[in-house]
């Protein structure tokens, strides 16, 4: 069993498009005074990899369509809005009781396609990364080369659970370590063969990381240190759930 820490970084400035997001995270780390060790994994939350990436809207550009204005006055929402979370769809999952689950183009099935107007200016909106696996993986690439040691990085956000109350954070993207531990055929310890369980790994360390990060706390990066893994290249897209093993599709 090992102990496993989770270390805010706080110091991080406003960011904005073009912003070379690995630089400031590095800034940030000697302002902390805090240098990372071998092994360490990094939890981004999505917003400032959209921010840095220019995945932003203005909501003033946005010429809503018939459905997302019907959509809008029926429940009281910003067409402009909902225009970009139907852009930002694959597929409507359930749209009613002025909720909208969709599935996005990367496959995450979440509510508003991840489009979020907080923590940016009014009448802005940001959009998820356009492959936060390779966002995850370059600013991997970044960090590794400016501490010359191997690192993880998770790219983080929010989704509600079905039949669960609340929200938790879940992995996006992934770099540097394995997404699942698959645990079947291991014996138990009672002796029993496991069949079934895969944990999903990269969303429990976004998980845990979240609870130092917060909402509130202008804390869009968290350190992991501690946790034991096997380095692996990893991809967000294995936590993504086929098609033909969901049985809710």
């Amino acid at each position: 069993m090992s102990e496993i820490r989770i270390l805010p970084l706080a110091s991080l400035p406003e960011v904005g498009p073009g912003d070379d997001l690995g630089a400031l995270i590095v800034s940030a780390l000697a302002s902390a005074e805090l240098r990372p060790e071998t092994g360490d994994i990094f939890v981004v939350t999505q917003k400032i990899v959209s921010k840095a990436e220019g995945r932003l809207v203005r909501l003033e550009t946005v010429e809503p369509s018939a459905p997302a204005r019907e959509w809008a006055q029926t429940y009281g929402k910003d067409a402009r809005v909902i225009e970009v979370i139907l852009r930002e769809a694959k597929r409507i999952v359930r749209m009613e009781r002025g909720v909208l689950i969709v599935e996005t183009k990367h496959g995450f099935v979440c509510a508003n396609a991840g489009v979020d107007a907080s923590n940016v200016p009014e009448g802005m909106v940001t959009l998820l990364p356009e492959d936060p696996d390779q966002s995850a993986r370059r600013l991997r690439e970044e960090l590794e080369k400016a501490f010359g040691i191997p690192l993880a990085v998770i790219l983080s956000d929010t989704f509600g659970r079905p039949w669960r109350e609340g929200v938790a954070n879940v992995a996006l993207g992934v770099a540097g370590l394995a997404p699942l531990l698959d645990y079947r055929g291991q014996p138990d310890t009672h002796g029993h063969t496991l069949q079934m369980t895969v944990v999903a790994a990269a969303d429990e360390l976004a998980a845990a990381a979240e609870l130092v990060m917060g909402k509130t706390n202008r804390v869009p990066v968290a350190l992991i240190r501690g946790y034991q893994y096997n380095p692996a290249a990893g991809s967000g897209r294995d936590l993504l759930r086929r098609a033909e093993n969901d049985l809710f599709r």
